[in-house]
This record gives C-alpha cells, sequence and structure tokens, in this order.
C-alpha cells in the first residue's frame, strides 16, 4: 500500500528536508566523490598550454598516464580557466553544470514546468543526486550535462517548428566532444537537411578556428591522439559501460566483431529513429540517439550515461513509470562496481555490464510515436496555433505548439520527469579508466577512491 503524502507545505517541506538528509548522508558515504579529477586534468593542460609554453596534449597527472583527450576547440573553449585558479575553476565548473542541468529540466520538461511547484521540483532534486552518472559528472568535472544541453537545445527547436535555428548546438558539442556527432546523423535520417548542414558547418567551423589557434596541437590530435586509445584507459575497466568493453571483458580483442555489432546497433538505431521522427517524437528520436551514440563510442563511462535522462522522460510520458523508476534505481546502486577485480563468469557478464543491458533494452524497446491521439511534435507547419490545455500528468518533453494542416489538433506530447509525481501533483570515471591497475583513479568504493591530491602546475 502506498503511504500517502503530505497535503500541508509544512509536511512537505518535512518530506524534502528527510530525503535531502538522506541523499547527502548516502552521496557522502556510499559513492565517494571524485575530488574533480578529470576538471583537474583539463586545468592542468591549459595551464600547461597558456603558462608554461606546451601543448596542451603534454600535460599529465602527476603519478598517471591521464592528459588531455578531447579535440583541441574543447581546449580553446576553456581557455578561461587560464584566468582562474584551481579552487576557482572548481567552483565555476560545479555552477555551469548545475546550470546546464537546470536548462535540461526545463527543457525536458517543457511548458508543463510550472506545475510541480517547488516541492515536485524539490523532488526531483533529491531523485536526480542519486542518479550515479550525474554525480559522477558533478564530482568529476565533467562536460557532458553541457553538452547534452546543447544538443536539447536543438531538440526543442526541431519539435517546436523553428528548424531553421537548429543545428548550431549539436555542432558545438560534436566540436568539443567526438560522440555527440551522432545526433548529425540523427539529422540527416530525419532528412533535416539545412540542420544537418549548419551542425556540420558550425563543428568543421569551430574544429578550422581551433587549427588556426594551435596549428601543432591540431595535427597532433587528429593523427596521434585521436588514434591511441591508452591516452583513455582501458577498454575492460568496469566503467566502460559500452558495447566494445563488453566485448572486452569477454576477452575478445577482435575489431571485426565489434564493428559488425556497431553496424547492428547503427541498423536497429535508423529504423526506430525513423519511426519516432515520422510521428513527429523527437524526445524519442533524441534519446534513441543518446543510446546509440553510448553503445557504439568504444569507451563509454559510467558518467557518459546523462545521455540517457532524454529515455526516462520518454518513458514517463508513455505512462510506463514502474519501469522508468526501476531502470533509474538500478542506476543509482553503483552495482557494476562489485565486479571491478574480477567479471569472469556467467555472473561477471551479466552483472559488470548491467549499465549496458539497460542501455541496450532501452535502444530496442523504448515507447517511440505514442502520443495521444491527436499530439504532434515537430511539425514542418508554420502556424501558431496556441497548444490545447495538457493533462494533468506531470511534462518532461520538448512540446510543439504547431499543427500539420488537417490534423485533429495540437498539443503538448508530456509526462511525468520523476516516479511519484503524479501523486505530488494529486497531494495538494571521465572514469578515464586505468592503464595501469595501480593508477589513483577515483572510482566507487573506498578502496578505489583517488588519492590524487596535486594540484596542477603553478600558473
Amino acid at each position: 500500500m502506498t503511504p500517502a503524502l503530505p497535503r500541508t507545505d509544512r509536511g512537505r517541506m518535512l518530506l524534502v528536508l528527510a530525503l535531502a538528509t538522506v541523499v547527502t548522508v548516502f552521496t557522502a558515504t556510499v559513492p565517494l566523490l571524485r575530488d574533480w579529477f578529470d576538471l583537474r586534468v583539463y586545468y592542468g593542460s591549459i595551464d600547461t598550454w597558456v603558462h608554461h609554453g606546451g601543448s596542451v596534449y603534454d600535460y599529465r597527472v602527476p603519478g598517471t598516464t591521464y592528459g588531455f583527450t578531447y579535440p583541441p576547440f574543447a581546449a580553446v573553449a576553456m581557455l578561461p580557466m587560464a584566468l582562474l585558479g584551481l579552487h576557482t575553476a572548481i567552483a565555476a565548473a560545479l555552477l555551469l553544470n548545475l546550470a546546464a542541468l537546470a536548462v535540461i529540466l526545463r527543457l525536458l520538461a517543457g511548458p508543463d514546468r510550472r506545475r510541480h511547484g517547488w516541492y515536485g521540483w524539490a523532488l526531483i532534486a533529491c531523485l536526480l543526486a542519486l542518479f550515479e552518472p550525474l554525480r559522477d559528472t558533478l564530482s568529476f568535472g565533467q562536460v557532458n550535462l553541457l553538452l547534452l544541453a546543447l544538443v536539447l537545445s536543438d531538440a526543442t527547436l526541431l519539435a517546436t517548428g523553428r528548424g531553421r535555428l537548429a543545428g548550431v548546438g549539436i555542432g558545438l558539442a560534436a566540436a568539443i566532444k567526438l560522440t555527440p556527432a551522432l545526433f548529425i546523423g540523427l539529422l540527416l535520417v530525419a532528412r533535416r537537411w539545412r540542420a544537418a548542414a549548419v551542425a556540420t558547418a558550425v563543428a568543421l567551423g569551430a574544429t578550422a578556428l581551433a587549427a588556426w589557434v594551435d596549428p601543432d596541437a591540431s595535427r597532433f590530435y587528429w593523427t596521434e591522439a585521436l588514434w591511441d586509445t591508452d591516452r583513455v584507459g582501458r577498454l575492460d575497466y568496469v566503467s566502460n559501460q559500452s558495447v566494445q568493453g563488453i566485448l572486452a571483458r569477454l576477452g575478445e580483442p577482435d575489431r571485426a566483431v565489434w564493428a559488425v555489432a556497431v553496424l547492428l546497433i547503427l541498423g536497429v538505431w535508423a529504423l526506430r529513429t525513423r519511426r519516432a521522427v515520422a510521428a513527429g517524437d523527437w524526445t524519442a528520436a533524441f534519446a534513441l540517439t543518446g543510446l546509440a551514440a553510448c553503445l557504439v563510442s568504444p569507451i563509454t563511462w559510467v558518467h557518459h550515461l546523462v545521455w540517457l535522462l532524454p529515455s526516462f522522460a520518454v518513458l514517463f510520458r508513455a505512462g510506463r513509470p514502474r519501469i522508468a523508476s526501476a531502470l533509474y534505481a538500478v542506476l543509482c546502486t553503483s552495482v557494476v562496481w562489485l565486479w571491478f577485480d574480477d567479471a569472469s563468469g556467467v555472473d561477471g557478464f551479466l552483472g559488470s555490464n548491467t549499465y549496458a543491458w539497460i542501455t541496450l533494452g532501452l535502444l530496442l524497446w523504448l515507447p517511440v510515436g505514442q502520443l495521444r491521439p491527436g499530439l504532434r511534435t515537430g511539425s514542418r507547419s508554420t502556424s501558431t496555433t496556441t497548444a490545447a490545455p495538457v493533462p494533468a500528468a506531470p511534462a518532461i518533453s520538448p512540446a510543439s505548439v504547431q499543427t500539420e494542416p488537417g490534423s485533429s489538433g495540437t498539443a503538448a506530447a508530456t509526462a511525468g520527469v520523476a516516479a511519484g509525481l503524479a501523486g505530488v501533483r494529486g497531494a495538494p570515471s571521465e572514469p578515464t579508466a586505468s592503464t595501469l591497475p595501480a593508477d589513483p583513479k577515483p572510482q566507487s568504493s573506498s578502496e578505489r577512491a583517488s588519492s590524487y591530491t596535486a594540484d596542477p602546475p603553478p600558473s
């Protein structure tokens, strides 16, 4: 029997404080913080490049093999760090990530976001704080949330009939990190030629700008660093929740097997994405692309799985809150780390790849094109018909305010942001994995938490 939710503001405040306390204790004791490890890599690399005359790819975290692994434009975008001290850079990165998370939630919630009120959003914040990929992104000082916000901004433009402006966010994200380039593929599959051209032009332009700023760094990255997987980490490391990670833990080094698996996944992605686009379901199309990108990337560390957040939006919108809640709960447990030392046997095969199985399952079975009758997103029409009232369920989806000629109506295709929110309304590592087992890279258990505290070279 589900316990009744508090109906008074005092009761709600007490519930939020209790949950916040539980979340704080959990995050402080179970999944140890990562000491801003990746941000220290960024900071040390920029410091070496700007203040010490070295290349951005020269810096290594003391005692490790870890250095800058992103395309040169990412370093150009991070240049403001050269003006900051390390602790100021950490504070700025945290604020930027929190701002990006707020943008993501706003885009996914759509016009129905005001219905949740402070109480609903406080509960959502508690739930998000438990999500392992999110807490890893924040405590590593990673860039995943910023990239997701850029990509979802284009999803919203397409979903609201403003496709002429779409493509800039995807292009910038692809120039900062290669994985989001698959979203350009989504635009091609959707036959949004203009948006695909804009995204490609922005990505190439940003890359050219970086080459102009530092030609030697660009030459090194595109000819050497990009192909050197040892710079990133060990493929069989348990944090690598991609298809390549599964195969590596099975001891299957043949790249041909991986290539076949990638082609199969991309085939499924293209078919399902076309169906979502045909139904005007841009939220599902972008969610499927994020899932596919995580699977086909050679390395997908646990914190990369923030790209799964739009999939949970789709599940709630499609009326699958129990499935969404169960999968979300698993992704809060850090369960894959139980097989950190030994991923052999049937239990290792199943358990060490738990997050990859969730990603694959969502790619295969995520509901697409199941909008309520008469509801479509991403219409090509340029009309500005006012959206019809949205049902009482909480919302998650960039919603369209467009209609197609002859359609039976227009409305936002939305659903709940977290399990139980319907009741709320009704109740007023990068783990860049270690290339050497002894590397002091922070992970999810006390035995594997980072002991690295040395600051990057002084400016």
